[in-house]
């Protein structure tokens, strides 16, 4: 399935507006990535636990709203958006959200 953040897909022809999808994926961050985390906040330089967290949680928000989009028969999403919030008391929640218009091409 192709997916993409532009409204159209060069040289593809929309044939079928099928609906906007979206994923979403609320993901806990645990005490030992706060501490990772919070060290390389004091002493400086990437958290490498937190982005680990952030690139798993991106990946499974664009596999839901792909399996989303197939389920409405969709080839393709155009116009993507992905999202990201911090939720939850302390901010230890991150919560990401990919959303599209899945579209039949040819």
């Amino acid at each position: 399935m192709l997916i993409t953040t532009t409204p159209s897909i060069e040289g593809k022809r929309i044939t079928a507006y099928k609906g906007i999808v979206f994923g979403e994926v609320i993901s806990g961050v645990d005490f030992i990535k706060d501490f990772a985390a919070g060290l390389r906040n004091f002493f400086g330089g990437r958290s490498g636990s937190y982005e680990s967290e952030l690139l798993a949680a991106r990946e499974a928000a664009l596999r839901e709203m792909e399996k989303r989009a197939a389920k409405l028969g969709a080839n393709a999403i155009v116009g993507v958006d992905v999202d990201y919030e911090v939720l939850g008391q302390g901010g230890n929640m991150l919560m990401v959200t990919a959303s599209g218009t899945a579209v039949t091409i040819e």
